[in-house]
């Protein structure tokens, strides 16, 4: 558990620094225009949503982290390779594989966006 900690931690980063990212965003809007103010309740309901659950993860990465001293349980080994634990890790790790696309994307996209502000500003 404590070695997978690291996971839900910067998930949470991920999401607090998004929804910073929001929140700057919604200084570009102007209030007095109508759809604006549409876009900067969305976005304000948007940043609360994301800082609750980077809140939550964190916790749940500080929950997991604090289980390193737990002393090793023996494990019944038939049930830890059974259909049911191969099933649900298999499904796990085709979540990781497009987990890891999406970010590749997303980040490939974000990168050049982040260059084209560079070299704008």
């Amino acid at each position: 558990m404590a070695s997978r900690s690291t996971l839900p931690e910067k998930l949470g980063e991920m999401l607090a620094a998004l929804a910073r990212m929001l929140e700057t965003h919604m200084r570009a809007l102007k209030p007095a225009d109508a759809d604006a103010r549409k876009e900067l309740d969305a976005y304000a309901a948007l940043v609360t949503a994301h800082r609750d659950v980077a809140d939550r993860l964190s916790g749940i990465a500080d929950q997991m982290a604090g289980y390193r001293a737990l002393p090793l349980a023996a494990h019944d080994e038939a049930a830890m390779s059974d259909a049911v634990t191969h099933k649900a890790f298999e499904n796990f790790v085709r979540l990781e594989r497009e987990v890891t696309s999406l970010l590749g994307q997303s980040l490939q996209e974000d990168q050049e966006m982040l260059q084209q502000m560079t070299a704008g500003g």
